[in-house]
């Protein structure tokens, strides 16, 4: 049974949850203690491809296993669940759809659906499905609907198994996830350059042009006094560069955001089971 005395271990240790073949199910996420007593009643394991999803796993019949937690159940059963949000505090109607999930009483204990079980003993009585009849483990008798015959297997570790062994392997499940890597904005300033244009002005300048004495201006010519003092002035005239300036729009700027797909290796160690026989009889064995 996990104890108070474990939490502090188990929570800060990035203890696994194990199958009950040892196999892991996921990391442990979090420990829910129960209100009477304190002592860890559920816990949470992190599953998924990157550990984003989490299940909720019984611990009244959970044992430690040096830094981790071993449970009766399998990976599918865990994963299987019923998903609740792990904000700290179970309901009652969650633990009952827990229990009911897992087989397990009000209380924790198993009660199962297809028959009935008796904590504390080894014995399995079926009553629904395909498992009409009864089984004992730890003894090496199998009665089945089509009759009875002797017991073909018998696992090391204690009960007696069928005639077949499965063989199990882990597979690599890749995927990808969404993170972000930077940001791009425009902004506008104003900076100031020198700009540089010719342009043609003109000017009037005083040219004196002397025309001798004839008969087309002698009239104009004799029309005044004798000798006189006069003055006589134009008026000069010249062009000189005026500037003007105006904002004028010149284009339109904006982002716009394009994938780009690249080729990235992943490499990871998975587990496979191998079976190979083993016979101390003297024949040959296939």
């Amino acid at each position: 049974m996990i104890t108070k005395a474990n939490i502090d271990r188990l929570a800060n240790n990035g203890s696994n949850i194990l199958d009950s073949e040892g196999n892991k199910i996921g990391s442990i996420g979090q420990l829910y203690l129960d209100d009477r007593t304190e002592n860890p009643s559920w816990a949470t394991v992190k599953t998924g491809l990157f550990g984003t999803s989490e299940s909720f796993v019984p611990l009244a019949e959970a044992t430690v296993d040096g830094d981790d937690i071993r449970v009766p159940y399998t990976k599918d059963q865990v994963k299987d669940a019923p998903r609740l949000d792990p904000d700290g505090h179970l309901s009652e109607t969650d633990e009952d759809r827990l229990f009911e999930h897992y087989g397990l009483g009000a209380n924790g204990a198993y009660t199962g659906t297809t028959g009935t079980a008796d904590v504390g003993t080894d014995s399995y009585t079926g009553t629904t499905g395909t498992d009409r009849g009864s089984a004992t483990f730890g003894t090496a008798d199998y009665d089945d609907a089509a009759g009875s015959r002797g017991a073909v297997g018998h696992d090391t570790s204690g009960p007696t198994t069928d005639d077949a062994m499965t063989r199990s392997e882990e597979q690599l499940h890749v995927g990808t996830e969404s993170r972000e890597t930077g940001r791009a904005r425009l902004r506008k300033y104003i900076v100031t350059e020198n700009v540089t244009q010719t342009v043609p002005v003109s000017r009037e300048e005083v040219r004196i042009e002397r025309e001798p004495i004839t008969d087309a201006n002698a009239g104009a010519a004799l029309s005044g006094p004798d000798l006189s003092e006069e003055e006589h002035e134009v008026v000069l005239r010249e062009e000189r560069p005026v500037v003007e300036k105006e904002t004028v729009p010149v284009e339109r700027v904006r982002l716009e955001k394009e994938t780009v797909t690249d080729q990235e290796t992943v490499s990871e160690e998975v587990r496979k089971e191998q079976i190979e026989t083993d016979g101390d009889d003297g024949g040959r064995l296939r």
